[in-house]
């Protein structure tokens, strides 16, 4: 049985035939540089679309994603809409299981960039991590750059996310969590406030007090990710901090035990003295 999204993609494909947008089943999967064989296959239930299908459907025909994949909004977008949409490149391996894209610092502003196309994201370092629950769903990497985040996040440290779909931003967006948020020419890390509902816009904080909390509107927003680990380099330290309190505290006990023994000499001291000056006095 087909799932729901290759379900709501037939009905696309039959809402355009409808409306003599195309006049048949071969001409829409020529239209797509897809084989007329493999879209009958999968309009008899056999297989399921694919992602690139789908991108390409959104690209030639204005096919909604969102409706797709939520059932939710119009099947085909506006120009304005289209126009605007960005496309999430995926990566997967030859078991088609997704890979984790990381887009390191020197990447990161043409990953930003209006222009940014498929191929770019695919020839980015990809990789996996055995936690089960970055085997379900779309997870991206970011380099951190800059002390802005300090001292939670460091320059140099890595953080993996999950992707937050658009229809999702106003209502899961959480305030004080930590996001990626990619405009339309940077990259960054930080704390969210979501103004989204009344005002169309978030509150972009840095947990460095000298940066001053900033404003984006939703319109320049093209992807949010939502901060579940990070990895930090290690940096093996010279000296044990626990021995080297430890040590610190001996020798401050063997001190203070010396200056004790030092108060008490001169106190006996001053009594030998205070003995013979009365002694002195009497004779």
């Amino acid at each position: 049985m087909n799932s729901v999204v290759t379900q709501r993609f037939i009905k696309c494909h039959n809402k355009l035939k409808e409306d003599n947008r195309v006049r048949s089943s071969r001409q829409f999967a020529l239209s797509l540089d897809y084989l007329p064989q493999s879209l009958s296959e999968i309009l008899k239930g056999r297989r399921d679309v694919t992602i690139e299908l789908i991108r390409k459907g959104v690209d030639v025909f204005k096919i909604n994603p969102v409706y797709l994949y939520t059932g939710e909004g119009p099947m085909f977008m506006s120009e304005e809409d289209h126009k605007n949409f960005r496309v999430l490149t995926i990566v997967t391996n030859a078991q088609d299981d997704e890979r984790i894209v990381h887009v390191p610092i020197p990447a990161q502003a043409g990953y930003a960039g209006e222009m940014a196309d498929p191929t770019f994201v695919q020839d980015l370092p990809t990789f996996t991590l055995p936690d089960y629950k970055y085997k379900v769903g779309t997870h991206r990497a970011f380099d951190v750059a800059g002390d802005s985040m300090e001292p939670t996040l460091f320059e140099g440290d890595k953080v993996i996310c999950s992707y937050l779909e658009p229809t999702l931003w106003e209502s899961s967006l959480k305030d004080n969590h930590v996001y990626v948020i990619v405009s339309r020419g940077d990259v960054v890390v930080k704390r969210i406030t979501n103004k989204l509902k009344a005002e169309k816009q978030l509150i972009l904080a840095s947990d460095n007090s000298f940066y001053e909390p900033y404003r984006i509107n939703v319109g320049d927003i093209r992807e949010i990710w939502y901060v579940r680990a990070k990895i930090s380099p290690f940096l093996p330290s010279p000296q044990n901090i626990k021995n080297y309190l430890f040590e610190e505290i001996k020798d401050l006990k063997v001190t203070i035990k010396q200056q004790n023994q030092l108060i008490s000499n001169l106190n006996v001291t001053i009594e030998k003295m205070l003995d013979s000056h009365s002694s002195n006095g009497k004779a």
